[in-house]
C-alpha cells in the first residue's frame, strides 16, 4: 500500500449567458453555460485538482493559470491530458476517480456515460475506474438558486515503482 496516494478536488463556476455548458468534456444543451477563463468545465477542473493533489503537485491554477492566454477558452479535456502527463512524469498512474456534480438543472444522467468515456480515453484507463454522480442541493444555496454548478472529485493514484 506504500505507493498509493489520494487527492481531493473541488471547483465551482457561476452561470453565464452566451457560453456553452461543458461538463466532463461533453456539451450539454442549456440556455446558459459557465463563466471561466477556459471552457469552465467544473467536473474536469475538480478531477485535475484531485489528481494534482494526490501527486503533491499543487493545483490547476498553478499549472494552468487564468492569467495565461494559452489557456483562454481551452478545452478542459486538454488540461486533463496535461495533468495526466504531469502525474505520469512523477511515475504515478490513476487507479480510480470518484466525482459528484451538484446542479439543479439541467438533468445530467443522460450525459454521464459520454462523460465517462471521454475521461477514460484521456486518462487511458478503463471506464470502470471512473464514477460520475449528479445530484441537486434541494434548492438550497447558490446551486439551488441556479446561480452556478459545483463539482467535487477524489482521485486514487499509485506509483508505478511500487508495483514493479
Amino acid at each position: 500500500m506504500s505507493g498509493f496516494r489520494v487527492g481531493i478536488g473541488f471547483d465551482v463556476h457561476k452561470f453565464a449567458f452566451g457560453r456553452k455548458l461543458i461538463l466532463g468534456g461533453v456539451e450539454i444543451p442549456s440556455e446558459k453555460g459557465l463563466e471561466g477563463h477556459s471552457d469552465a468545465d467544473v467536473l474536469l477542473h475538480a478531477i485535475c485538482d484531485a489528481l494534482l493533489g494526490a501527486a503533491a503537485l499543487g493545483d490547476i491554477g498553478k499549472h494552468f493559470p487564468n492569467t495565461d492566454d494559452r489557456y483562454k477558452n481551452i478545452s478542459s479535456l486538454i488540461l486533463l491530458e496535461k495533468t495526466n502527463e504531469l502525474i505520469a512524469s512523477q511515475n504515478f498512474v490513476v487507479a480510480n476517480i470518484d466525482s459528484t456534480i451538484i446542479a439543479e438543472r439541467p438533468k445530467l444522467l443522460p450525459y454521464i456515460e459520454e462523460m465517462t468515456v471521454k475521461i477514460s480515453e484521456v486518462l487511458k484507463i478503463n471506464k470502470s475506474q471512473i464514477s460520475i454522480k449528479a445530484t441537486t442541493s434541494e434548492k438550497l444555496g447558490f446551486t439551488g438558486r441556479e446561480e452556478g454548478i459545483v463539482a467535487m472529485a477524489v482521485a486514487l493514484i499509485y506509483s508505478k515503482n511500487s508495483v514493479e
